[in-house]
């Protein structure tokens, strides 16, 4: 646990074992306290790195209007405090936008690069869906009901109704109400509305691991797909009955993913 001073904001970070190292971007709801039952393997034999964006968890909360430009740089900060010279990013959702955007300006600092669940655009589809939960975020019930049950897929919220309706008293509770909370959620939604890197795809260079989820309406299998043709040196998984809270409904895969693409030695094999 520790803390970096960003232009005169608190970032807070964690940095978990040795070896090749991980730096995890959150979704955007998420915060650096997502990730505890990850931690153990993702850091038994990497170097694993969270950090809370600015607005998320335990970093600084922001005033006013941003771009997701703002956290490029903040990770950029991170690795130059740490000393890292090649990074392996995995971005989840928001997380992989702002890692894409990483990629563009500074390639030549990633090893490899994992995406999950995201998207090269905020097109219309995902632009109104952000401004519902922003339409929503004065009421912790109507919050919840907007945003929740869409991150997963029908089979997944139906088979663990009681995980589910337990997580809705947890943040109708104890989140959802919480003002300065709900200012971050807005702001970080607003952060990402005019986000688009569709036409610089092409540009990255990096080995990249693309990972959709069938039953994802948030960033549907389109998105990914449109991801794999865009960037060159790219692979494509798409997890089967499955939503866009990939990490929690197939942690095996999540986890087994990420440590055998980043871990790999060898990634081009010539055989044909």
């Amino acid at each position: 646990m520790a803390i970096l001073n960003y232009n005169g904001k608190d970032v807070y970070y964690e940095v978990n074992g040795e070896g090749k190292p991980i730096l995890l971007l959150n979704g955007i709801m998420m915060s650096t306290a997502s990730w505890e039952f990850f931690k153990d393997p993702l850091s038994d034999n990497n170097q694993l790195i969270l950090v809370d964006f600015l607005d998320q968890g335990q970093s600084a909360k922001l005033e006013g209007e941003y771009t997701q430009e703002v956290q490029v740089d903040l990770i950029y900060a991170l690795l130059q405090e740490l000393n890292i010279e090649k990074i392996n990013i995995v971005g989840i959702s928001y997380g992989g936008e702002v890692a894409l955007q990483y990629a563009l300006k500074h390639g030549s600092t990633i090893d490899r690069l994992v995406l999950f669940n995201t998207t090269a655009k905020t097109n219309p589809w995902l632009r109104d869906i952000g401004r519902s939960w922003m339409l929503s975020s004065d009421d912790p019930l109507n919050y919840y009901l907007t945003t929740i049950p869409i991150i997963y897929s029908p089979k997944f919220y139906n088979e663990n109704i009681k995980w589910m309706e337990n997580r809705k008293e947890l943040l109708t509770k104890y989140v959802f109400n919480d003002k300065a909370f709900m200012g971050s959620m807005d702001r970080l939604t607003l952060s990402a509305e005019n986000y688009d890197v569709i036409d610089r795809l092409g540009e990255i260079e990096n080995h990249t691991l693309i990972v959709g989820a069938e039953h994802d309406v948030i960033t549907p299998l389109a998105e990914q797909k449109l991801l794999n043709k865009g960037i060159k040196n790219s692979q494509l998984i798409i997890l089967p009955d499955t939503g866009h809270g990939a990490m929690y409904e197939r942690p095996l895969l999540f986890t087994s993913l990420i440590l055998g693409f980043v871990n790999n030695t060898k990634l081009e094999y010539g055989i044909v």
